[in-house]
């Protein structure tokens, strides 16, 4: 077994990227399929979800492309079940290539395809893309694939399980017959068997055994709520649990800053990790996350790769993975040493799915929690204010504290009622931090392709209503006072959504996200308001702002 990355015959960037990311030994399926690409070989991996196999093929298909030209063309093609997996490895596929000049693109259904058309013309290495949507691309010749050198088939028994397997093979004819074919499953049944002698040229085979799936020392359960409320949930809870080191996981690099900037303006101690960060930051940030100076540590997947800290009392996931072993791999981050640990998901109506996966996957039903309530929380924050009290009591070392009570006194006070002021100015930092509402969730039990037409009618008799999106919107002059409008380039027709925006916004332009507020999503355009003192930060950010598959969009102070 290959023991170090620097092993494995990789490009110095490449080797450079693993390093910032924290790769420090391959896992199994990276050890033996990094090898065989290199070679140009096919391969037909048995490999769960999880595993490492998105740098396993990834790092291979970059390798190769360095000293390549890739003339605009698309060079690389990967193949995925689902939209979020597209998503998410064609983050990780851009992470890996962050010192290369590599165009990475996701491709699923719900862009607007004069975005893919654009985009295409302008150059595309790497197209990583639902089989419907690829389809689609192809029907219209806005997708041409005959000089793709390297097809990724990922998930591939659960592609032909939701009946893709007819796209995957149209889509397999319109790459050229000399390519190289690396095919990724969980499993191998006789489906998978004939496609790969289908189309794939005297395939090496790799079995990756599965490991030990159950954490034993790891307390789970979960939190039904919706996804507008999410911030809510966590602080609610953070005031419930007794909480050490704890890493809270979200999906996206946006999203982790915009939460950890949320956490911030809410009173607890909290940083971002992503990619985005240089590795001098990414270090430093790690190091104040271990010596205690920061208590929460907001990260994607890709950038707690390599993190290795045994005291970590809590996990969240603020945002459910959507495979179930990226899920054991979260939580065996708490629970170690010996330790016990806590892991908590917050659950929208929409991934509960994903739970009955993890489940399955487990051999554990994930138990539902109910969120404590308001005097809850409350009589949780009288509790802790009493106990510092009665420490501060023992030590005894409030002499001068003692002094200005006694004046109190002899000036006529109660004691009692100077106590209980002293009491009032110390709770006073809890105005800071109201206690958010947390709204019912209700499960819409009619799904199905006919509600989700009617949910998105363009007639505007069923379109789908946007948070903050109240009146005309048309005037340049907000409805809020203290607030500034302002107009962003792209609206409904670009995918655009207003927790995109928050989070686009603020993290980009270093503003709290409540420095945001209505937000009205047009066909075309989007209205927005922003607190006036952050209107110049949003201004001189205008230009470099990446919503979705949006590049470099503008904002601009709206017209009256």
């Amino acid at each position: 077994m290959t023991n170090e990355f620097s092993q494995l015959n990789l490009h110095p960037e490449l080797l450079r990227a693993a390093a910032e990311l924290g790769f420090n030994k391959p896992t199994e399926v990276q050890t033996r399929v990094i090898p065989l690409m290199l070679e140009g070989k096919d391969v037909l991996a048995q490999s769960q979800t999880g595993s490492g196999k998105t740098a396993a093929f990834a790092f291979p298909v970059l390798e190769n492309m360095i000293n390549t030209n890739h003339q605009g063309s698309v060079n690389t093609l990967v193949l995925t079940p689902t939209r979020e997996l597209a998503i998410q490895v064609a983050d990780a596929i851009a992470q890996y290539s962050r010192h290369q000049k590599v165009e990475v693109m996701p491709v699923y259904g719900g862009q607007h395809y004069g975005t893919s058309r654009r985009r295409l013309k302008n150059g595309v290495d790497v197209i990583v893309g639902t089989p419907g949507r690829l389809q689609d691309l192809i029907r219209q010749r806005i997708l041409d694939l005959s000089n793709v050198q390297t097809v990724i088939l990922d998930e591939a028994d659960e592609m032909l399980s939701m009946g893709f397997v007819d796209d995957v093979e149209n889509i397999l004819r319109e790459t050229p017959a000399q390519r190289q074919t690396t095919l990724f499953s969980a499993t191998l049944p006789k489906s998978i068997r004939q496609l790969a002698d289908k189309y794939m040229n005297d395939p090496e085979t790799v079995m990756i055994q599965r490991k030990q799936v159950t954490v034993d020392t790891v307390e789970q359960r979960y939190y039904l709520v919706n996804e507008k409320d999410k911030l809510a949930a966590l602080t609610r809870l953070f005031e419930i649990e007794e909480i050490g080191a704890t890493l809270v996981f979200t999906k996206t690099r946006v999203g982790s800053s915009r939460v950890a900037n949320e956490l911030i303006q809410r009173g607890f101690s909290a940083e971002a990790l992503n990619g985005d960060l240089a590795q001098d930051a990414r270090i430093r940030v790690l190091d104040r996350f271990r010596s205690g100076r920061i208590k929460v540590l907001v990260a994607t997947d890709v950038a707690a790769r390599g993190l290795d800290i045994d005291d970590i009392s809590h996990v969240f996931n603020f945002d459910l993975p959507t495979d179930p072993e990226l899920y054991v791999h979260r939580i065996g981050r708490t629970g170690r040493a010996g330790k016990d640990g806590i892991a908590i998901s917050l659950v929208t109506p929409g991934d509960k799915r994903y739970l009955g996966r993890i489940g399955s996957f487990t051999k554990y039903q994930i138990p539902q929690a109910q969120f404590p309530t308001e005097k809850d929380v409350q009589e949780r924050r009288e509790i802790r204010l009493l106990a510092k009290m009665e420490v501060w009591l023992e030590r005894d070392r409030c002499k001068r504290e003692e002094e200005m009570a006694e004046y109190l006194v002899a000036s006529g006070y109660d004691p009692l009622k100077v106590a209980a002021a002293a009491i009032k100015m110390a709770r006073g930092e809890e105005k800071q931090r109201p206690i958010e509402k947390i709204s019912e969730v209700r499960i819409n039990r009619s799904s199905g392709k006919n509600s989700r037409r009617k949910q998105y009618s363009r007639n505007g008799k069923n379109r789908k209503r946007y948070p903050n999106s109240r009146g005309n919107g048309k005037s340049g002059a907000s409805h809020e006072q203290g607030m500034v409008r302002l107009s962003l380039g792209r609206g409904r027709q670009h995918g655009i959504n207003p927790g995109e925006i928050v989070g686009g916004i603020a993290s980009r332009a270093n503003i709290p996200g409540y420095g945001i507020g209505k937000i009205t999503i047009f066909d075309k355009y989007t209205l927005l308001d922003v607190k006036e003192e952050y209107v110049s930060n949003v201004l001189n950010k205008t230009g470099s702002y990446h919503f979705h598959d949006q590049h470099n969009v503008d904002i601009k102070r709206a017209s009256n």
